[in-house]
């Protein structure tokens, strides 16, 4: 019989022999309501006329102060090219797990595979996913990322994803009367991250994650997803679990918008869940800044402290590998 990909159950024995997780975590026993759209947004109305145009943004700040999460339609990204990427990157999933594991096969940069959660001490801390998490600078590096980007041909859709970050980005700051090259400066291709993942079938899916309850540590996620489902968000304390439409691409918020925004654009909790049955997949492109780059409230007085890229990485590393979940912006607040 063939071994399952990626070996989950005998990596992480341990964990499904200690039977700790009769005790849902917290975030977990918020209620789960019915599925629903999130609110859909035609960016076509961008070029419709001053009223028009006002309107969209308008609608796009609301939904990121109330949501933290929208869905775009007429993104410049068309379904037929997102069909096409997603082929190339089952393709790519498909491979044999050494294959994948071994970043010489592929020719991909080193570290882009990622699968499991190393760090977790129990199943709720379990992802059950693989990834490949790849700075978007370095597509061109990998023979199998290149046949991905070759197979969108007559749109780079990659780098209109990439366009359209900052559109949204700089439609946000406008609504908070802050215009500013702010993220034309710091939000560069080379700072930008493509990850491709994939939700193999579950045997134990009431038990254990797609990915786990977190909030993105970015500005901004651009996500495409397939017809199976599996995201879930927080909204008026219950769990939204969000309908899949083929059209459109998910916007979030990320933590570093919400502290750049003063809180005002909300870095929403969301996770995946596994389905028994079937694998998922979803591409996300995060839209982030260097390292370096120093953020800080764009209005005072600020709930947050000022903080670099790299300073809030590495406390969310430490925070994950030492209490196995993120504790994120909370650590930054002015009055800790």
């Amino acid at each position: 019989m063939e071994l399952p990909d990626p070996p989950f159950q005998e990596t992480y024995k341990i964990l499904f022999d200690q039977n700790i997780d009769a005790t849902p975590n917290r975030d977990n026993d918020l209620v789960i309501v019915e599925e629903c759209e999130l609110p859909l947004i035609d960016l076509s109305r961008l070029n419709r006329g001053e009223l028009e145009r006002e309107e969209c943004k308008r609608e796009i700040a609301k939904a990121s102060q109330e949501w933290g999460f929208f869905q775009v339609v007429n993104h410049g990204v068309s379904r037929e090219i997102l069909e096409r990427m997603r082929r190339e990157q089952v393709k790519v999933f498909k491979k044999p797990f050494h294959e994948k594991t071994n970043d010489k096969y592929l020719n991909f940069p080193a570290g882009s595979y990622r699968w499991g959660t190393p760090s977790a001490t129990r199943l709720r801390q379990l992802s059950w996913s693989e990834t490949f998490h790849v700075p978007l600078t370095d597509m061109s590096g990998s023979a199998a990322l290149t046949s991905l980007r070759n197979r969108a041909r007559h749109q780079d859709s990659l780098w209109i994803v990439s366009e359209l970050a900052q559109m949204l980005a700089e439609i946000l700051a406008e609504k908070m009367e802050h215009k500013s090259t702010f993220f034309k400066e710091n939000c560069l291709p080379n700072t930008c991250y493509l990850r491709m993942n994939r939700y193999p079938p579950c045997p134990i899916s009431s038990e254990v994650f797609g990915l786990m309850p977190h909030t993105d540590s970015d500005f901004l996620t651009i996500l495409h997803q397939d017809q199976i489902g599996g995201l879930q968000l927080v909204k008026d304390g219950k769990w939204i679990a969000v309908k899949p439409n083929q059209e459109a691409l998910i916007i979030n918020i990320g933590d570093l918008f919400q502290a750049w925004s003063n809180g005002v654009y909300k870095s929403v909790e969301h996770q995946v869940v596994t389905n028994k049955q079937v694998e998922r997949f979803s591409a996300a492109y995060f839209f982030c800044p260097s390292y370096d780059t120093v953020i800080q409230s764009c209005v005072e007085p600020s709930i947050y402290r000022s903080f670099s890229f790299r300073e809030y990485r590495k406390q969310v590393q430490e925070d994950v590998k030492k209490l196995g979940h993120k504790i994120g912006l909370p650590r930054f607040l002015v009055c800790n």
